[in-house]
């Protein structure tokens, strides 16, 4: 396999602090040194989440610049940022989705039962999907298990989620014990995607908590995958011991992916896996 796998890093999620980890990038003067030193070691991507100024998860249009310029003036113009949307039980669909629309992000992850919890949310969500394609901002859609996926393929048959190019990202081991990941959970996915006729048309990445994270990950990219990793979802190494940095976590699946023939993508190719909706 000699496909080019992208590698997103997720520097610090939306709950995490530096009493987990006092490397974990905060502000966004650290999220953006942080970035650039993955950017190095390798990504091609980045997750963010922003703050506010008691260090609490915000979806916050100005803060999101912000961010963007800094990591652009640290790691460059070549790293492609990719914004959240998590709720994290603050954030009802219409603030999300009215967060994206001021921002008009170049890409953007989207929790699919988050933004589609019910029929009654059809219509917005619909419309908020036909907006992203025509403003061309790259939805990476999240899913947390198999009935998820489901849900994702008869969402994108019936039009709600329009184009014909797709990106998900399979989340491991969220809602298990101590949340932590087995490489085995990916195959629940794959056997969805191996029936689905999207599948050639979909992009697909995984994230993994706790210490199973380059285990999954691997199998992941064994199989065709990409990749995110980070301190949003596992602050250890694949001896137990904790992570010195993202940077470190980056580095490390870089070096697998070499080892399995798979050089990192570039920056368009990036934005494809991503779920950018032109060629």
């Amino acid at each position: 396999m000699s496909d080019p796998v992208m590698i997103m890093v997720a520097p610090n999620g939306a709950r995490r602090t530096k009493a987990d980890h006092p490397n974990l990038p905060m502000t966004a003067a650290e999220i953006a040194r942080d970035v650039a030193r993955c950017a190095d070691a390798g990504a091609s991507a980045v997750h963010v989440h922003v703050r506010d100024a008691e260090g609490v998860h915000v979806l916050d249009a100005d803060l999101y610049r912000d961010v963007t310029a800094a990591i652009t003036r640290e790691a460059g113009p070549g790293i492609v940022v990719q914004a959240t949307t998590e709720a994290v039980g603050r954030y009802a669909p219409q603030e999300q989705i009215a967060m994206v629309r001021a921002l008009k992000p170049e890409a953007v992850s989207v929790g699919l039962r988050e933004v589609l919890p019910d029929e009654e949310s059809v219509a917005a969500a619909a419309d908020f999907y036909g907006w992203c394609l025509a403003e061309q901002i790259a939805v990476q859609h999240i899913l947390y298990d198999a009935a998820d996926l489901h849900a994702f393929l008869e969402f994108v048959r019936r039009g709600v989620i329009p184009g014909g190019h797709w990106s998900v990202l399979f989340v491991l081991g969220r809602y298990t014990a101590n949340q932590e990941s087995d490489p085995n959970a990916l195959r629940a996915f794959l056997d969805v995607m191996d029936t689905a006729e999207e599948r050639r048309a979909t992009a697909w990445s995984i994230c993994a908590f706790g210490r199973g994270e380059t285990a999954s990950v691997t199998a992941a990219i064994a199989m065709g995958g990409h990749a995110r990793v980070g301190f949003e979802n596992s602050l250890w190494a694949p001896d137990g011991t904790m992570t010195r940095g993202n940077d470190a976590a980056v580095a490390r699946i870089r070096s697998i992916a070499e080892l399995l023939g798979r050089p990192v993508t570039d920056r368009e190719q990036t934005l494809r896996v991503l779920g950018f909706p032109q060629p």
